[in-house]
């Protein structure tokens, strides 16, 4: 691992390419919710709880990869990571039954989410940088998430409706290969360095238990459950939503790429601000506004113009969470383990994930609607606010790498 080299764009340029696509794919598996479901006579709630076990697993997987590239580098990590999810998606559209969807777009796609996004990307990006780049860094690779969700979601849905949503999501698997390309630049940022090396051993799990004891980190592990719980039932069931109130498909789409679109910029000055700015005061804001954007989303009448001016809100707030997240981790404990600490923290995100998409099902399979989802985010959104406001922003990196602690 090279550190605060100068010439780090080779290496931000592939990181961004491959989130770009790894995240552009993922926000268009809701646009399948309604026309697999029906091809396959299944409820809402099948598709629903392949969806929510992919972001379970997705964050699984993140702490797993994390693991094995603070041990090994990020090579294998993300090759493995990009034949997960062709494999996924290509066999995602052969699957039949509950339990052959929930291997495919569940655990297939999850496991590749995990190897080919922001866990292993911006670990590498806070290695390859220098220290007062690294808010920069963070935030234009989480935009490159929300412009790979503006780009590629719009382009989904061009082909479900040109081939049909069996022939789309195959030729989508065989598109994942493209991932490849962006892959070998990042290889050597991960991993200990020979400073690292020699300095005492410490086993991983140590490095978990003594992270855990540390106050703000835990806030900053169950605040993050929240924002998984809004974009992931949002990403999911916002495009049904909106056609079960008498829009068309297209809005629905459209919805999720303004959403990606308007976050380009919402996530790059979340970046900027998070550099040299509190991170916690800048989340309990982000989580704030998002309860406030729900809130008015629900007063008013349903309108292509309501849907638009909730899309473009969520939209700055979307992503914005990521770069003073993974900002605070980098700011806790340094980047040695910052790929495994982050992907533990990003496991809160992914089970809020889970929670928000299988409610959502559920309650609409039940109910025949997503009001109390609805709900549950404005006073969850409260809830993380308080949750950031509390945290404590030191540097811990001694207490992580003590013994004693354990």
């Amino acid at each position: 691992m090279v550190k605060n080299q100068t010439n780090y764009m080779p290496i931000i340029i592939s990181g961004c390419m491959l989130v770009l696509l790894s995240f552009g794919y993922r926000a268009g598996f809701g646009l399948f919710m309604q026309p697999m479901s029906e091809a396959r006579g299944w409820g809402r709630d099948v598709l629903a709880l392949a969806f929510a076990i992919q972001n379970l697993a997705w964050g699984v997987f993140a702490i797993i990869a994390g693991g094995l590239v603070d041990k090994y580098g990020n090579l294998k990590v993300l090759f493995a990571g990009v034949l997960c999810y062709a494999a996924g998606m290509y066999s995602m559209a052969l699957s039949t039954s509950e339990l052959s969807i929930i291997s495919t777009a569940g655990l297939l796609v999850g496991a590749g989410i995990a190897g080919t996004s922001f866990g292993i990307v911006l670990p590498a990006f806070a290695r390859a940088v220098p220290k007062e780049k690294q808010g920069w860094a963070l935030g234009v690779g989480t935009a490159a998430g929300s412009i790979g969700q503006f780009l590629v979601v719009p382009l989904i849905q061009t082909a479900v409706e040109m081939l049909g949503w069996f022939q789309a999501l195959q030729y989508l698997g065989l598109s994942a290969f493209i991932m490849f390309l962006f892959v070998l630049p990042l290889a050597k940022y991960g991993g200990p360095n020979e400073e690292e090396e020699s300095k005492a051993h410490i086993s991983i799990l140590e490095v978990v238990g003594n992270a855990f004891r540390i106050k703000s980190y835990v806030l900053l592990v169950f605040g993050f459950y929240v924002c998984g719980f809004h974009l992931a039932f949002i990403t999911v069931h916002m495009p049904a939503y909106l056609v079960d109130l008498g829009l068309s498909a297209n809005v629905g789409a459209w919805s999720i790429s303004l959403i990606g679109l308007c976050n380009v910029a919402g996530a790059y000055y979340a970046g900027v601000l998070s550099t040299n700015r509190s991170k916690r005061k800048l989340l309990a804001a982000i989580y704030v506004s998002r309860a406030i954007a729900i809130t008015c989303f629900l007063a008013l009448p349903i309108s292509i113009p309501s849907v638009v001016i909730f899309s473009a809100a969520m939209g700055f707030l979307w992503l914005a969470t990521i770069p003073p997240t993974s900002g605070l981790v980098s700011h806790f404990f340094g980047v040695r383990y910052m790929a495994l600490l982050y992907g533990i923290v990003f496991f809160s995100h992914q089970v809020g994930s889970f929670t928000g998409v299988w409610l959502g099902g559920w309650l609409y399979e039940t109910y025949g609607n997503y009001d109390g989802v609805w709900l549950a985010g404005i006073l969850l959104g409260l809830i993380a606010a308080g949750l950031h406001w509390k945290i404590d922003e030191k540097d811990y990196s001694d207490r992580l790498v003590c013994r004693f602690a354990v």
